[in-house]
């Protein structure tokens, strides 16, 4: 199995990714939440790579061997993950995305519907702006696995989202599953349940684990994916 990063020029900057299963499989993308890395997916990416599927684990911009640019609106993270499928020949994909990588996935199937087959959205906010605002974040000593910078841009996105956002859930045709971690996550489950109501093609779940779902109920997150993805319940390319 070749899970080893590998690098590739995208958008720009240096994206590393890590990669499972067969090359001629159906691809799937898993983006991690902020502050951790494609490797965040390793005890469960052979599993969905098994079906067969090819998995693909990008580290977003400032986070693990990508490049740490400066700039990171969720929209360049988006702009990101465009430029990398294509570069990688991927021109249609399922996407997983954890938190911040739920963002990045669901700004990406608004912008880019045709390119995203199934999205899955995990413990996933609605873009609606925090009230009382999140505050100033202070900055851990020592080295970081992933850029500061990205911690204060992200933060300030996440505090006034932009409305465009909200907006344009109605263009997220595809199916799509949102998985909540249950009342001990510290992502309102009420947010959870709008969202899916916006959504055209929505399924939404509870799986009581908090907000690290597939890392602290790894089986259970497993079963509804691999459920929401089998090969019986896609619809044709």
């Amino acid at each position: 199995m070749d899970t080893a990063p590998r690098t590739v020029q995208a958008n720009g900057i240096t994206q590393a990714y890590r990669v499972w299963g067969p090359q001629d499989a159906e691809p799937l993308v898993l983006l991690h939440a902020r502050g951790a890395d494609g490797a965040d997916w390793a005890e469960i990416a052979p599993a969905l790579a098994a079906a067969p599927r090819r998995v693909y684990a990008p580290d977003l911009r400032g986070h693990g061997r990508s490049d740490r640019p400066g700039e990171y609106a969720y929209e360049i993270m988006r702009d990101d993950i465009h430029a990398l499928l294509g570069t990688l020949g991927v021109d249609r994909a399922d996407v997983v995305g954890h938190s911040l990588g739920g963002a990045v996935a669901y700004l990406l199937a608004q912008h880019s519907p045709g390119l995203v087959r199934r999205l899955v959205l995990e413990d996933v906010p609605a873009p609606f702006p925090l009230d009382p605002p999140r505050p100033p974040a202070e900055r851990p000593g020592g080295d970081l696995p992933y850029d500061w910078a990205m911690i204060l841009a992200t933060d300030e996105q996440r505090n006034a989202p932009d409305p465009v956002w909200w907006q344009h859930m109605g263009r997220i045709t595809m199916p799509t599953l949102l998985i909540g971690g249950g009342p001990s996550s510290p992502i309102p489950q009420d947010q959870i349940a709008a969202f899916a109501g916006l959504l055209p093609d929505a399924r939404y779940i509870t799986v009581d684990a908090g907000h690290l779902v597939h890392e602290t109920r790894p089986k259970e997150f497993l079963a509804a994916v691999e459920e929401f993805l089998s090969p019986a319940d896609r619809t044709p390319s």
